[in-house]
């Protein structure tokens, strides 16, 4: 397996610049997530390590190789598709070795390649079927079965996931973790589940209108965004976000949103007015890092209950402070309905602060290392 580094690629379509400066490198053996909204580069990226697209600028290394201007044949690296495409008129067996036939491998070496490669995947019994006669997650494995079969230096992989339903999502999540656990396999995959990308990959790069936004591993991203599009598309449901205006007066520092002021702990408000460089931030809070009660308590605020969803093992409440609407994760035991009085309050250690104007992270709370902008 190999390594893969892009040094400043750029893909334009037109005028439309899809893939911008991009500089990321990918460690030899390494599972990275390319995760992002529909339109955001990934897939272009993909392709353009694949071959399939022409960079406008920039260069990609496989290895110590430089293969910018390579064929994709000439890479060394094998792709599967979100269609899986498969031949429909092929057997499993014959969509699985037909890279090894169009290399002239001999029969006895291709039929035990073959047959190791449906041992790992597990699909030994099934060889004989037809595309058209296997499930979604039988087809996904044939086309796995078949990336894997040419022994590629890199795995492209392209939404692999997104044909399948929930269930079995989250089963074969786990079987191809595996699987590139097993094969010590350098890949690299797209995808616009967070979920996806957070359960599987070891690092994830975020990207956003062509760019990468952020580069770490899952609790990197999770836990200390850089930015605000980070924090809001990591996390289910998102972050809590809310526009307000930092205002100290004598010892005490608040936070004066829409219809509400807020008095916040003296360490947090004194990060803030070190590290700002306006007074209008984004007050950023995830749904489990707010309480919430039915009877008022000490440093806590009044809202009101606006809707409660249930969700089996937990309840997803959405409440009102004046004009501003929060997500709160909390027990089942929580009775309140809709339209009661209710009252919250937030852990100080996991905050987030962010630059209204350019989005970028001022503080991670008491429990974090600053981030200066």
């Amino acid at each position: 397996m190999s390594k893969v580094m892009l040094n400043g690629l750029t893909k334009r379509f037109g005028k439309v610049e899809a893939v911008k400066n991009v500089t990321l490198e990918v460690k030899d053996g390494e599972f990275v997530a390319l995760l992002g909204p529909s339109g955001c580069g990934k897939t272009t990226t993909l392709r353009c390590i694949a071959g399939l697209e022409k960079p406008d600028e920039g260069d990609i290394y496989i290895g110590e190789k430089m293969v910018t201007k390579l064929s994709p044949p000439d890479r060394n690296v094998s792709m599967v598709f979100q269609s899986y495409a498969l031949y429909p008129h092929m057997t499993a067996f014959d969509n699985i070795a037909f890279p090894l036939w169009i290399r002239r491998r001999p029969r006895d070496e291709i039929r035990e390649k073959v047959k190791k490669v449906a041992e790992i995947l597990e699909i030994s019994e099934f060889l004989n079927r037809k595309p058209g006669e296997l499930s979604g997650g039988q087809c996904q494995r044939v086309a796995l079965g078949r990336a894997i079969i040419r022994n590629p230096a890199v795995f492209l992989l392209d939404e692999p996931l997104a044909n399948l339903d929930a269930k079995l999502r989250i089963s074969t999540r786990a079987e191809l973790k595996r699987l590139q656990k097993q094969l010590g396999a350098t890949m690299i995959f797209v995808t616009h589940d967070q979920v996806e990308a957070m359960t599987m990959a070891e690092r994830i790069a975020v990207m956003n209108n062509g760019v990468i936004e952020q580069f770490g591993s899952p609790d990197e991203i999770y836990q200390q965004p850089t930015n605000m599009f980070v924090s809001s598309f990591i996390g289910t449901p998102a972050m809590n976000l809310i526009e307000c205006s930092l205002v100290e007066n004598g010892r005490v520092i608040s936070l004066v949103f829409s219809t509400n002021t807020l008095p916040v702990p003296d360490s947090i408000g004194r990060k803030l007015i070190e590290n700002k460089k306006s007074k209008d931030v984004v007050f950023g809070i995830r749904p489990e890092d707010i309480s919430i009660h039915e009877k008022s308590k000490p440093n806590s605020y009044k809202t009101k209950v606006y809707v409660v969803e249930p969700l089996g093992n937990e309840k997803l409440v959405t409440v009102e402070m004046g004009n501003t609407y929060l997500k709160v994760r909390t027990g089942l035991d929580f009775k309140l309905e809709m339209s009661e009085n209710s009252w919250i309050d937030f852990d100080w250690n996991k905050v987030y602060f962010f630059d209204k104007n350019t989005g970028k992270t001022i503080i991670y709370g008491l429990s974090k290392s600053t981030n200066k902008i």
